[in-house]
């Protein structure tokens, strides 16, 4: 529904985009990450034909967003960085314009604006001037807007800036209530969010893609994935750790300690499962635990891993 090839755009001297191949399916929400600077945000404008591209080209459902620009944003919802509203108008107001931009008029309009304001509950503040809105109420006027025509591909710029954390669980439900029958690309700062509605996450930096794939196949890629933590007194942690480094699937230990309690965490060979083997020489060994835990991976260690500016940091720390 989304197909992207050699998308590359360039400010002058700075190459911003630099030939990002990307196909988005139905039924996909992809997580769009990256670190500042690093082209989500101009990818997305593109894709969206606010921007156009120095060269490459994006197609909507089959629909070149250069050549076949209407047929292209007719099938886009897209929420801009910032959600940009009339201030003066009310939600409404707004909503109403958006509608008869789209094409609505009449029933067909009315039927449209009520689906958008219920699923992003807007009811309390529809007649309230947007300038007067809070940040949270102000993107759920702009998440409101880009779904108000359901369109097939939903293209999002940090869709829950500034929501609290109930507003934030409404709007991820929404998104995967939509997932089935839509396309969606969500650019977002926030690792967990990927983790609670993605079902796949793409990693750029400096204009290209470092890393594609399922969040449970990036967390592979974690130093924590399979990692098993114990939390003990801190005067048993020597001789738990040295005992957990004989075992043959473990890579290396860690510990800390805290408060009088210790935390022992070994780190598997090539992600081995550890935890049945932890647990069983616990249980051998009499050790007072008060904690025992594996970990599915840290989906920020990964993003430090892939992108440019940390892995030069690494190496420069390492001399």
């Amino acid at each position: 529904m989304i197909e992207i090839a050699g998308l590359t755009k360039r400010f002058g001297p700075i190459t911003a985009v630099a030939g990002i191949d990307l196909n988005v399916d139905k039924g996909e929400v992809l997580g769009f990450l990256g670190p500042n600077g690093a082209g989500k945000s101009t990818t997305m404008k593109m894709v969206a034909g606010f921007l156009a591209p120095d060269g490459g080209y994006a197609r909507i459902c089959g629909h070149d967003i250069e050549t076949d620009t209407l047929a292209a944003q007719r099938r886009i919802g897209y929420l801009p960085e910032g959600a940009p509203a009339y201030p003066d108008m009310t939600p409404r107001q707004f909503l109403k314009f958006i509608a008869q931009v789209r094409g609505f008029d009449g029933a067909a309009a009315k039927s449209a604006i009520g689906d958008a304001v219920g699923k992003t509950e807007l009811d309390p503040v529809l007649d309230q001037p947007i300038d007067t809105l809070s940040k949270g109420f102000k993107r759920r006027v702009g998440l409101a807007q880009a779904i108000l025509h359901d369109p097939p591909v939903l293209i999002m710029d940090e869709p829950t800036d500034g929501l609290d954390p109930n507003q934030k669980h409404a709007v991820r439900r929404l998104i995967q209530g939509m997932a089935r029958e839509k396309a969606i690309v969500i650019s977002t700062h926030l690792l967990e969010e990927v983790e609670a509605v993605c079902t796949r996450a793409v990693i750029i930096d400096r204009g290209r893609i470092v890393a594609d794939g399922t969040p449970a196949q990036l967390l592979a890629r974690s130093r924590h994935h399979n990692a098993v933590t114990i939390v003990l007194p801190s005067g048993q942690a020597a001789a738990v750790a040295a005992k957990l480094k004989g075992l043959p699937e473990v890579a290396g230990v860690e510990q800390s300690t805290s408060n009088g309690s210790a935390a022992v965490t070994a780190y598997p060979k090539g992600g081995a499962l550890l935890i049945e083997d932890v647990s069983a020489m616990a249980a051998r060994e009499h050790w007072d635990v008060k904690e025992l835990y594996a970990e599915a991976g840290r989906l920020d260690e990964v993003f430090r891993a892939v992108t440019t500016h940390d892995a030069a940091w690494a190496r420069e720390s390492r001399t």
